[in-house]
């Protein structure tokens, strides 16, 4: 699920909580720690391969194999999505401020979501550090879950994810 939509559907979410429970939740902070956990993973490779392609090094911005590997962001990817990470971070700014940072719950939702949308290499080892622990979800563009249809290049039929 790219970043708009997960900010999108933790804003909508924001504005229910706020309703049903009649709490003040900042919408304009609980997107951004909707988002967090990937942006602090993915910007990293994002920057280099866009700073290659401006250098001339390489010619797409998609990866090509010629650039410097990434390994040791899985062990960031494991930790900005980790329940037990953001319990401690949670507690933490709550004890700092003395109240429930609500807008937190962003970060919360995003995990949430990941868990049940995420397989293979990304899914999500929410009790991290206990690393075996993981649930291999489905893939968010499953057709029933959401369907997506690629277009072809003129001419070519259309491609179906299922």
């Amino acid at each position: 699920m790219d970043i708009l939509s997960r900010a999108l559907w933790t804003t909508a979410a924001g504005i229910g909580a706020r309703k049903k429970f009649m709490q003040p939740i900042d919408l304009r902070w609980l997107a951004p720690w909707s988002v967090l956990p990937d942006v602090i993973v993915f910007s990293v490779p994002a920057v280099v391969r866009i700073w290659r392609f401006l250098a001339g090094v390489s010619k797409t911005l998609l990866p090509d194999g010629n650039g410097p590997h990434f390994d040791w962001l899985w062990g960031l990817y494991n930790g900005t999505h980790s329940l037990l990470v953001f319990a401690v971070c949670f507690v933490a700014a709550w004890l700092l401020f003395r109240k429930p940072p609500l807008e937190m719950l962003g970060w919360a939702l995003h995990m949430v979501i990941d868990v049940f949308t995420h397989r293979g290499m990304f899914a999500v080892k929410f009790w991290w550090p206990v690393p075996s622990l993981h649930f291999d979800g489905m893939r968010w563009e499953t057709p029933w879950f959401l369907p997506v249809k690629f277009r072809g290049p003129r001419g070519s039929p259309d491609v179906v994810v299922d």
